[in-house]
């Protein structure tokens, strides 16, 4: 499908998007490293301090980046960008309102898969763009769509407990469409981001399954 601009354009916004929010990029790794904490070292509000900084940087990305910068060489930057803010406000509502997603790390198959995409999101993901010649500040940093996408798929296999299936909608459509990305520009760090749209709903689906067919068996 042709775009409306061109590679350089497109590469073009995210280097005057970095250089206009500078030092948030860096905000938005610790606030990633502490729902990672806060995953692992529970505490009573860790849940909803997780859910309000998904929240957070899915709002940013639909306000800032797509609005403001995407926007202007992308008619259908509005359109993403309102996906990604109503993104923001279901973790809102699942769960900083209604307590329905419970972050915790557990040495488990999905964990561990769960692992593998954060570490590339907030390490790999950046190398691979610089490797590929996409260097900073013209590439898609931590706090930006794609990358923040498998942060976020990372982020939900950490949990352990079923959760509302309505909040892999959005993310699973950006998987998709980010993925288009590999191809039409060379942003070869998304290759893994179908991937990870596609792999996460199977294993929660898988998981909360189990869960469900568990908590039948004990209480018959």
């Amino acid at each position: 499908m042709k775009v409306p601009f061109t590679t350089e354009e497109f590469f073009a916004v995210f280097a005057a998007y970095n250089g206009a929010v500078w030092p948030m990029q860096v905000l938005f790794y610790l606030l990633g490293m502490t729902a990672l904490i806060l995953s692992v070292k529970e505490t009573r509000y860790s849940n909803k301090i997780i859910s309000a900084i998904l929240a957070g940087l899915w709002l940013w990305i639909g306000l800032v980046y797509h609005w403001r910068y995407f926007a202007s060489i992308n008619g259908a930057a509005y359109a993403f960008g309102a996906l990604f803010i109503l993104q923001a406000l279901l973790f809102v509502w699942a769960g900083v309102l209604h307590q329905k997603l419970w972050f915790r790390f557990h040495s488990n198959e999905y964990a561990i898969v769960g692992s593998l995409f954060i570490l590339y999101a907030l390490v790999i993901y950046p190398l691979v763009c610089v490797l590929s010649e996409h260097g900073y500040p013209a590439l898609p940093t931590f706090g930006l769509p794609c990358p923040t996408t498998i942060f976020t798929f990372g982020l939900l296999l950490w949990t352990d407990r079923r959760i509302p299936k309505y909040l892999l909608i959005i993310p699973v459509i950006w998987s998709v469409i980010g993925f288009s990305a590999v191809f039409q520009f060379g942003v070869w760090a998304d290759a893994v981001l179908l991937l990870t749209g596609l792999i996460t709903p199977v294993l929660i689906g898988y998981r909360d399954m189990r869960e469900k067919e568990l908590a039948s068996f004990l209480s018959a």
